[in-house]
């Protein structure tokens, strides 16, 4: 007799093991899913944040070069001033 309830304890202890495997394996799957899951939607942000960044960039480099133009075109009326303000001054001396 006690061989049948021990059987029958090691039978049931077997059968509750490999019901805790099914749900661990079921648990691990979901839990690897939504670590995939995680991290596909960080990578989403990643890239949405070095998108950002770089149109970022790219404007302060457009307004750098467009006040870097105006400067220059600033400096080029101020040396034509000069240059017209030295003729002048040539030629009244050459009076």
């Amino acid at each position: 007799m006690r061989k049948i309830i021990l059987a029958a304890a090691i039978a049931t202890s077997a059968l509750g093991l490999a019901a805790c495997s099914e749900t661990t394996e079921t648990e691990t799957e979901e839990a690897v899913d939504a670590m995939a899951a995680d991290a596909e939607a960080n990578g989403e942000i990643a890239a949405d944040n070095v998108d950002a960044a770089t149109d970022a960039t790219a404007a302060e480099v457009n307004e750098a070069a467009d006040e870097a133009a105006d400067a220059a075109v600033q400096t080029t009326d101020e040396v034509g001033d000069a240059a017209a303000n030295v003729a002048a001054e040539a030629e009244a001396a050459a009076e």
